[in-house]
């Protein structure tokens, strides 16, 4: 037997039209890939961890399931078309833990298998994207990023057909909630008032009780998911994150990054960079990310009308840009180091990423050594700060360090305590995607210990370390080879 304490899921109180009632299917002599020992206390796991029971129970491989896993219904746009009916077709919700806090976590398990929303799919997951989700998701949380959490990977040798034979994989991840914005929309748009009523009633009771004593608790639901996501994409803005997919099914109503599939991290600075392979047209690139989850957010907002008046939600829909440009700068203004907020800080802001665009210059790096930029107008620029630059710092970036300078001046903003609270909030590690397929190339060998050493890394991103330092450095050329779509 398991020794996990699961409960019963919440969300099974809800009518049997919001989910199926799931079978994982087994691995076939499945193995531990990685386990986040860091996460265990905190999602309520006391006991011995990786045992026998424990593994054939998280790769899908146990005799019986206590609860029943749950896969749900949920509809979504898709590079902005509207698709009636996707679903949980390869993740199932197995139960749920109370945290060393008193919060409560719900566990899914994704590979583990078909379901009634699979479609064409297999249900599997493969270990490549298992890895590279796996590292992200905890990889974000050392970010102070919103985000699901992943809890173990399980792996095996059972082939799995994308484009070319892989071998499977089960990652075990954990969340407050697993709720999109498609959730809501697949009873909109079927015009099932009273299920979609019952949804929102248990989003306000399970993740915003405050929102219950509202004049009008729809609306400030709402309210509440426009405000986390706007603070979750300033967030990936601020450290150059792409989340590569960002369909309304893969938009967390409790503000969450979820669902990692092509997502990528910035190397040199490009604001039309597109992480995705797939992605063509270029709908996801960075730069679009605050205006697609306004669009995102539009879908959902549609599907309050029943509740709310359209001259509300036309309100909220004006207001949020403000609301993630307040947010952004909010982020900008920290990683800049400055002490106070003034009313030219967007086009400060907006002017040295003009400068940055089309220099080659490794995002992550530049913010990490632009601490070290004296206040002194006549100083010279830090020589690693420089090296960034393809043929040194442009006359543009020079114009826009004067204007820094002077502002730091003006703010009293003693160097040594800025470059403290700068390194606080400027990564120095991130997880690069040419790091994530050494990871992999080693782990399909067996050869797991890069996936652990990473993670160690990785939840510590603002710590300079120096057994580290082959992770902090730019991308080598080879990198910029690496494709990544939305297979996995």
């Amino acid at each position: 037997m398991s020794t996990l304490p699961l409960q019963p899921l919440r969300f099974a109180a809800l009518p049997e039209t919001f989910y199926a009632r799931v079978q994982p299917e087994p691995l076939n002599q499945p193995q531990w890939v990685a386990v986040n020992t860091d996460l265990l206390a905190e999602v309520g796991v006391a006991e011995t961890f990786q045992t026998a029971s424990n593994l054939a129970y998280l790769s899908g491989s146990a005799a019986n399931y206590q609860p029943q896993p749950l896969a749900t219904v949920y509809s979504g746009h898709q590079f902005g078309v509207y698709v009636p009916r996707l679903g949980d077709g390869r993740a199932m919700l197995l139960g749920e833990t109370v945290g060393s806090d008193g919060s409560r976590w719900e566990w899914q398990l994704k590979g583990a298998g078909k379901t009634p929303y699979s479609r064409f799919a297999d249900g599997r997951a493969v270990l490549r994207s298992s890895i590279r989700e796996y590292l992200c998701s905890e990889a974000m949380y050392g970010l102070g990023i919103a985000t699901t959490r992943a809890l173990a990977l399980t792996g095996s040798a059972d082939p799995v057909y994308r484009e070319t034979a892989e071998t499977a994989a089960v990652l075990t991840r954990v969340a407050p909630g697993f709720i999109r914005f498609g959730h809501f929309e697949y009873f909109f748009y079927k015009g099932r008032e009273e299920e979609l009523k019952q949804l929102a009633d248990y989003v306000i009771h399970e993740h915003y009780p405050e929102c219950a004593a509202a004049e009008n608790p729809y609306l400030a639901l709402l309210q509440q998911i426009g405000a986390r996501t706007a603070a979750l994409v300033a967030a990936w803005q601020a450290v150059g994150f792409c989340h590569g997919v960002m369909n309304t099914d893969n938009m967390s109503v409790l503000g969450l990054t979820i669902d990692y599939g092509p997502f990528g991290f910035l190397e040199a600075y490009d604001r039309h960079h597109v992480c995705n392979h797939s992605d063509r047209e270029g709908r996801y690139a960075y730069q679009a990310q605050p205006y697609v989850a306004h669009w995102n957010l539009a879908a959902l907002a549609q599907c309050f009308e029943h509740w709310v008046a359209v001259e509300e939600l036309e309100q909220f829909l004006e207001q949020w840009p403000a609301q993630f440009q307040t947010a952004y700068l909010q982020q900008m203004r920290l990683k800049l180091g400055l002490l106070t907020e003034r009313a030219e800080d967007a086009e400060l802001v907006s002017d040295l990423l003009a400068a940055l665009q089309g220099q080659q210059v490794d995002f992550t790096l530049f913010f990490r050594h632009l601490s070290q930029v004296a206040n002194e107008h006549e100083a010279p620029l830090p020589e690693s700060l420089s090296a960034l630059f393809v043929d040194g710092a442009t006359s543009s970036f020079a114009l826009w360090v004067g204007r820094y300078r002077r502002r730091l001046r003006s703010e009293n903003n003693s160097a040594v305590e800025r470059a403290e609270r700068m390194n606080l909030v400027n990564p120095c590690y991130i997880l690069r995607n040419y790091l994530a397929e050494q990871a992999i190339a080693l782990a399909k060998n067996g050869d797991y210990r890069e996936i652990e050493r990473l993670h160690r890394c990785l939840s510590q991103p603002y710590q300079e370390r120096a057994e580290f330092a082959d992770f902090a450095e730019a991308a080598p050329a080879w990198a910029a080879d690496i494709c990544i779509s939305c297979s996995s």
